[in-house]
């Protein structure tokens, strides 16, 4: 059965249909959610209702991103929507004292071979919220600043900023990791 004809059937509430969907997407939108909820019953949750509001609005659907995609952003608007609702706001930033220098940095980011990709998650673990949501969405789900901006609610700017200073912030930890010293 293809992509579009399970899709097609989920939007006539094909409940055989919709239980294929969700079992081919929910262990991978799972992760998404546990990367910014770290208790599992709270991605748990978050994916429950992801699901449920992607199948009440699958009618919006259009396929001009694939439906993976279009999922995964609903499952990360509702993983910052529950943050937020817990009280573990996002601190705002008064964009007057923001300034973004965009510098090639990509040289900076080499990292000793000797640090695993563990060591760089559990890192930006240890980042303050501002910087760990624009990271975690910027580098490990790949969003732009302008999808990143719509989705915590702050502007280009501050997402630029953000993401500059939170790579010096990681950039500091895994140097700190490297030399054995605890972070």
């Amino acid at each position: 059965m293809f992509q579009v004809d399970i899709i097609e059937q989920c939007k006539q509430n094909n409940r055989k249909a919709q239980l294929q969907l969700y079992n081919q997407y929910c262990d991978g939108m799972y992760i998404v959610a546990k990367r910014f909820l770290k208790d599992a019953h709270d991605a748990e949750d978050v994916v429950q209702e992801a699901f449920i509001k992607a199948f009440t609005k699958l009618h919006q659907y259009k396929a001009e991103v694939t439906f993976g995609a279009w999922l995964k952003r609903i499952v990360v608007n509702k993983s910052v929507d529950f943050l937020k609702s817990k009280k573990q706001r996002l601190v705002d930033l008064e964009e007057v004292h923001l300034k973004v220098i965009d510098t090639d940095d990509d040289d900076k980011w080499l990292v000793d071979d000797a640090v695993t990709i563990d060591d760089v998650k559990k890192a930006i673990e240890k980042l303050p919220d501002k910087y760990q949501y624009v990271l975690m969405l910027y580098l490990i789900e790949g969003y732009d600043h302008q999808e990143i901006s719509e989705i915590l609610n702050i502007s280009e700017i501050a997402s630029r900023t953000q993401l500059s200073r939170g790579k010096v912030k990681l950039q500091e930890l895994l140097t700190l990791k490297k030399n054995g010293t605890r972070y």
